[in-house]
């Protein structure tokens, strides 16, 4: 029962942060009507969740196990808690910006927690897999669920309305609930080890790493492919709006399907991957991607979801764009794995570190880059600037393939590569 209470607690506090992390996108949106703020100036806010998450990964490293993993995690959702409800109360873009520093902050506090207790809870392998598999597959149903429930507080005739902000203080309720969960969970605090002495070491030894060439292929395959990852899902709801002319609600509804192909693409994949090799998978996976994206573009007319009321009623185009999702699914945790698996475990923290400092970096350039062009040159120049990025990742896992063969072979023939 008290396993079962633990698991509880960090399940219900991954759902909140997967709503309040991927509602980014649908912010951005409700930003520019109600605030009047610019397109480069709303993708900051990209910015604000994902180098708070990268810089905060390294600082609480040393933290978190001193500190314990329950306070830490009460701590994150306490933060999280006082800034939701004084979001809608202050109602500024200028707290908008605060709320998601404060929500990066926050959950790189309780990711570091959430993986060291499934860690606790663990005695094998296959357990730990099954274990993490569940957290994060309720992580997504918290994204498929943000963009319904912000979408309920949208003023379908008045866009530009404040009323959206009401749903922080419904986010404030659940945030309030995990607090308890938490509080009243048995969360064993870790034991001391000798190694706490040397974490300020840690940082200094994920940068070593970069000094082979596999990792620096690596973390650069890693930047791209966020950065698609982020420049599509995160202006998804203001390309519908702003070229498809769907109004605002819709256009954050139908923006769920990009959530659903991700599950799906992920689960088919892990069931293709036992037949197909990784490097053809993957290779089909961007070529796929390049071919839908040129063949829905051009669909996406002007103005063709003017006269839609539901969802249902969408144009093709809308329904489309969000199915490259599915494609780009199986990218990031295989080019992962490929990656862990050809170093060893003890080099396993460090490289965690890269892949989430390089994943914040290339979000944060994705949502930028993606924010600019799309005011100056339109949506449609700047989606199809996504092809840029699929064919220089087709490039760059040519050589992580490659490279990664010569590091499992020196590893098989018990050479360690010099740092």
């Amino acid at each position: 029962m008290s396993r079962l209470r633990v698991i509880i607690a960090i399940a219900v506090s991954y759902f909140v942060f997967a709503i309040l992390l991927n509602s980014v996108g649908t912010v951005i949106l409700q930003s520019m009507e109600s605030f009047g703020v610019s397109k480069p100036q709303a993708s900051a806010l990209e910015g604000f969740k994902d180098l708070t998450i990268a810089a905060m990964s390294f600082l609480v490293a040393s933290f978190i196990p001193r500190a314990g993993y329950k306070l830490a995690m009460f701590m994150g959702l306490s933060m999280v808690l006082v800034v939701c409800l004084a979001t809608p109360i202050i109602a500024e873009f200028w707290v908008i910006k605060v709320l998601f520093a404060v929500i990066g902050t926050a959950f790189a506090l309780v990711k570091v927690s959430v993986y060291a207790i499934i860690g606790q809870l663990s005695n094998s392998t296959r357990s730990h897999s099954s274990l993490l598999n569940i957290v994060e597959g309720i992580f997504m149903l918290g994204v498929l669920s943000g963009y319904w429930l912000f979408s309920l507080f949208i003023d379908a005739s008045n866009p530009a309305s404040l009323a959206w902000l009401n749903v922080y203080y419904l986010l404030a309720a659940l945030v309030l609930c995990a607090v308890l969960i938490v509080l009243s969970s048995p969360i064993a605090k870790p034991a001391q080890d000798a190694r706490l002495a040397s974490e300020s070491n840690e940082f200094l030894a994920m940068l070593k790493l970069t000094y082979q060439p596999l990792v620096l292929i690596f973390i650069l395959s890693v930047f791209l492919y966020v950065l698609i990852e982020q420049g599509i899902g995160t202006w998804l709801p203001t390309f519908n709006r702003e070229v498809l002319g769907l109004p605002v609600n819709v256009s954050i509804q139908i923006t769920s399907i990009f959530a659903v192909s991700l599950a799906v693409g992920r689960l088919c994949a892990g069931v293709l991957l036992r037949w197909i090799p990784w490097y053809l998978f993957l290779n089909i996976c961007l070529v796929g991607m390049a071919i839908l994206m040129m063949a829905t573009l051009p669909l996406a007319s002007e103005g063709a979801g003017a006269q839609v009321k539901s969802w249902l009623d969408a144009p093709v185009a809308a329904y489309m764009l969000p199915m490259i999702g599915m494609l780009m699914a199986p990218l990031y945790p295989v080019i992962n794995s490929v990656m862990l698996s050809a170093v060893a475990k003890s080099q396993h923290a460090q490289m965690t570190g890269l892949i989430v400092v390089f994943s914040a970096l290339g979000g944060t350039t994705g949502s930028v880059i993606t924010g600019f062009v799309f005011e100056h040159f339109g949506g449609h120049r700047a989606f199809s600037l996504s092809l840029i990025p699929i064919v220089t990742l087709l490039i760059t896992l040519f050589f992580f393939r490659r490279f990664s063969q010569q590091q499992t072979q020196l590893s098989t023939q018990g050479v360690t590569p010099h740092a």
